[in-house]
């Protein structure tokens, strides 16, 4: 009798370790899918490396990229062309259809720069990343020549859509922006206004692109899922607090 009792102890025992072992995998799964959920806001830059990002059509980042303070910068020092030697534009690991970005940005003095997104990671169909990406202005207003541009400034959806109101900072200080696009519709916001709100898409949208210096290029305007990219406009820039939630 006693070791019949035994017996079911060790048997109850048994399962209650593998009830545990498995409640703790579901718990470990549950985590992990939640992380990936949307709603929930994603770091794209954790302030130290350049890891989930790297130079458009490469493997790795281009060493003009550098982490510095908690920022990623852009050192342009060294000019190759209209970009920068061992620079490049840069865009995430990942791809992202309905999304809210958020992060910060400065630009150097007379600098221009630029977030672009929905960006086609295709080296052999499109040169850069804005061959294929939307992208909100990062200049410098006061210095830059393309301010004298309609719809080339801080803030704008470039080249379709003028921002208003300005509310960009100058030169060296700080721009907090975010980026919504849900479904279509799509809003910049700058220093805690509402700057630019369209509808992507529609017939209004494929006569905004009809007009625009980017008609030309195949597909541009059409794409509903892509990849972040920062721009490689030659000039210093730096970017920080980057992180992004999917809708």
């Amino acid at each position: 009798m006693l070791k019949n009792t035994l017996q079911v102890m060790l048997l109850a025992a048994f399962i209650s370790c593998q009830s545990q072992e498995t409640d703790t995998a579901m718990d470990t799964n549950t985590g992990s899918t939640t992380t990936a959920e949307a709603g929930e806001w994603q770091p794209l830059f954790d302030g130290k490396t350049t890891q989930g990002w790297h130079t458009y059509g490469q493997e790795t980042v281009g060493k003009a990229w550098k982490v510095e303070n908690g920022t990623l910068y852009l050192d342009a020092s060294n000019k190759k062309d209209w970009q920068t030697s061992d620079g490049g534009d840069i865009v995430t690991e990942e791809e992202f259809d309905n999304f809210h970005l958020k992060l910060e940005w400065k630009i150097a003095e007379n600098g221009n720069s630029g977030i672009i997104f929905y960006v086609q990671e295709d080296t052999a169909a499109y040169d850069y990343t804005w061959s294929t990406g939307l992208e909100m202005q990062v200049l410098d207003n006061d210095g830059h020549p393309d301010a004298k541009i309609h719809k080339h400034r801080a803030g704008d959806l470039y080249d379709l859509i003028a921002s208003s109101p300005e509310n960009v900072k100058p030169a060296g200080e700080w721009n907090q922006v975010e980026i919504i696009s849900n479904n279509g519709k799509l809003e910049f916001h700058q220093n805690g206004e509402k700057i630019v709100e369209t509808t992507l898409w529609d017939e209004n949208w494929k006569q905004l692109v009809a007009g625009s210096k980017f008609a030309g290029m195949p597909g541009w305007g059409t794409f509903k899922s892509g990849k972040i990219a920062l721009q490689d406009h030659g000039d210093s820039v730096w970017f920080r607090n980057i992180q992004i939630k999917r809708l």
